[in-house]
């Protein structure tokens, strides 16, 4: 029975790397602590697989397409807040892993000299302390073996919960204080006063706080939709939404009062309805530029996006699966859905055009030969080409007719399938010499999977904390982006529950896989050029 089973896993490849995801997942979920290895697990039944069965190799492009989806799913979700964060602070940031990076990377070496590990196998320690699926296939196309792929996996689970520790234990020293979550829309109704009689709304808006808008006014016992030219009166009432209810307290102080019931009530000549945004015309569009219905009054009054609500600002881009809350006639309801489109498939959908020409050009970009004086050349490889363009389009969202962004739940399906087809593939192929390798010198490497793991991490947070002064919430976001695990980030903003992390990490995870994709084919053309 075991000898049909060896035999069966090492002849369909396919079967074994879905074997490979379905039990790394089933093992990923088991929890100790609080923590688990989530995705992780997958390289690790892959191992298993391929020690357990000496023929199972995972031949192709199988594992290339499914790290090319994940980074790119990457690149796609986080490319605004990645330039976003080249400018000010993020520089900082970004040159304080940039420090913790390299720092690892010497240690690495240095370690992996004095013990006698083998290049290839440090270049892996390497890319597995920093969980960094990009740098192992940087590694392996430098080495040409399956040497970086048994270092890998065996600094691998370091990289995760070492990061997670070493957080906690800074969490607990510095003891962080942070703000109660709050709600980002409020909405209030005001009465206006006499000293804002006659003025139009256009001039009266100029007297609101910052983020306040206005959604809706009551003129003449009906509720309109508001245009700049009205022209208001003491008595008539402004619906307005802000990020908090200080604003809504501000702005009825300078204009009347709060009086609550009057327009929300009345839905005679304007009605409130709720639809999916499900047609790619009207995703990707600032909302100042969205050509809503003509023909008759209609305007948003605010957009659900997943968990949070947020305020239609004239910059705000719609996305696929956005709820958006509409006011028009209430015979114009069915209109109104037609052109949002209204249907819970799009938070599934996405163009499959603007993925496959996005991937073409991520591939063509880490073809391109970078020359490097005294090394040779690099590229960016699998790894960087898509992840650059990726962050490229994310930031451009739209390209005339092109769309090239996804919702987040089909990003998330992208993403970690990918992530889990090239585990499965690096873990399969590894496995029969990751068991000599560990019994000869698994300790020893596991040794300098920590010491680089540490290195890079008490550097960002110590540094960051004591010299830079970093806000704690920004650099636990910087340090999650360094190392690069998913999961360090959603331990992170567990520890600072705020948005910062999610930012820092945008800010940080893309360029540091790309100094890393790089650093590791330098130092594979240096040794192959000295030995």
């Amino acid at each position: 029975m075991i000898d049909l089973a060896r035999e069966i896993i090492g002849t369909q490849p396919i079967l074994t790397a879905f074997l490979a995801i379905g039990l790394g997942y089933l093992v990923g979920q088991i929890s100790i602590g609080g923590f688990s290895l989530g995705v992780g697990a997958v390289l690790f039944v892959g191992l298993a697989l391929g020690a357990f069965a000496p023929k199972a190799q995972i031949t192709g492009p199988i594992g290339l397409t499914g790290l090319i989806m994940f980074l790119y799913g990457i690149g796609i979700l986080y490319g605004r807040q990645f330039f976003e964060g080249m400018r000010g602070v993020g520089r900082m940031y970004n040159l304080l892993a940039l420090i913790g990076c390299v720092a690892g990377l010497l240690v690495a070496l240095g370690l992996g000299q004095v013990y006698g590990i083998k290049i290839g196998h440090t270049l892996g320690i390497y890319a597995g302390s920093m969980t960094s699926t990009a740098t192992l296939q940087a590694a392996l196309d430098t080495m040409k073996n399956k040497d970086p792929s048994i270092g890998y996996s065996i600094a691998y689970p370091f990289g995760v919960i070492g990061p997670i520790l070493c957080i906690y234990f800074m969490t607990q020293v510095v003891k962080p204080k942070f703000p109660p979550k709050v709600q980002r829309f409020h909405m209030g109704e005001i009465s206006l006063g006499e000293k804002v009689s006659s003025q139009t709304l256009a001039e009266l808006t100029e007297q609101l706080p910052s983020g306040v808008q206005v959604t809706m006014v009551r003129k003449g016992g009906q509720n309109i939709v508001p245009e700049a030219d009205i022209v208001l009166a003491s008595g008539d009432g402004l619906m307005i939404i802000a990020e908090s209810e200080n604003a809504i307290a501000e702005a009825a102080a300078r204009l009347g009062r709060l009086e609550p019931g009057r327009i929300v009530k009345d839905r005679s000549a304007l009605d409130y309805i709720r639809v999916f945004v499900g047609k790619a015309n009207v995703v990707g569009v600032p909302l100042a530029r969205l050509p809503l219905p003509a023909g008759f009054p209609v305007h948003l009054l605010h957009v659900r996006r997943y968990d949070a609500d947020l305020v239609p600002t004239p910059d705000l881009t719609l996305e696929f699966g956005d709820r958006v809350g509409v006011l028009m006639p209430p015979d114009r309801k069915e209109e109104v859905r037609r052109y949002f489109g209204d249907t819970v498939k799009a938070a599934a959908e996405f163009s499959y055009v603007s993925l496959g020409i996005g991937m073409v050009l991520g591939v063509l970009l880490g073809l391109i030969p970078i020359p490097v004086p005294g090394v040779g050349t690099v590229t960016l490889g699998i790894g960087g080409g898509p992840l650059i363009v990726a962050l490229i389009l994310g930031k451009l969202r739209r390209t005339g007719p092109m769309l090239w962004t996804m919702p987040l739940p089909a990003n998330i399906v992208l993403r970690n399938f990918g992530l889990a087809m090239f585990l499965a593939t690096v873990g399969v192929n590894a496995g029969q010499p990751f068991v000599r390798t560990v019994a000869e010198s698994g300790v020893t490497m596991l040794f300098i999977g920590a010491a680089v793991l540490l290195t890079t991490v008490l550097i960002v947070l110590l540094v960051g904390h004591y010299l830079m002064k970093i806000p704690y919430d920004d650099l636990v976001g910087i340090a999650s982006g360094a190392t690069g695990n998913p999961a360090i980030l959603v331990y992170s903003t567990k520890m600072a529950p705020t948005e910062r992390p999610d930012i820092g990490y945008a800010m940080i995870f893309p360029s540091m896989t790309i100094v890393k994709v790089i650093a590791v084919q330098i130092i594979g053309l240096l040794v192959a050029a000295g030995g």
